[in-house]
């Protein structure tokens, strides 16, 4: 993770989200305060976000050609 000085981030802020994006989490660092700076991809990652229903159907992590949807032919189990 690199370090920045508050001052050096405000004046060159693109460089900064640029190694954000490609190099991982950033810090800023104010007097005695630090602040860290990341892209979505991560902060969604450690923050634990997972999608939700509608997402998980509408962008499946699979092809549905992959799922086997073939009926059992085994006899049905018998009830009173």
């Amino acid at each position: 993770m690199q370090e920045w000085r508050l001052t050096d981030a405000k004046n060159r802020f693109t460089e900064l989200v640029n190694q954000a994006l490609s190099s991982g989490p950033q810090t800023i660092r104010r007097r005695n305060d630090w602040v860290v700076l990341l892209s979505k991809d991560d902060y969604e990652r450690l923050s634990g976000k997972k999608p939700g229903f509608k997402d998980a159907l509408l962008n499946p992590p699979h092809s549905l050609a992959e799922i086997d949807v073939a009926r059992d032919p085994s006899a049905m189990r018998e009830f009173e």
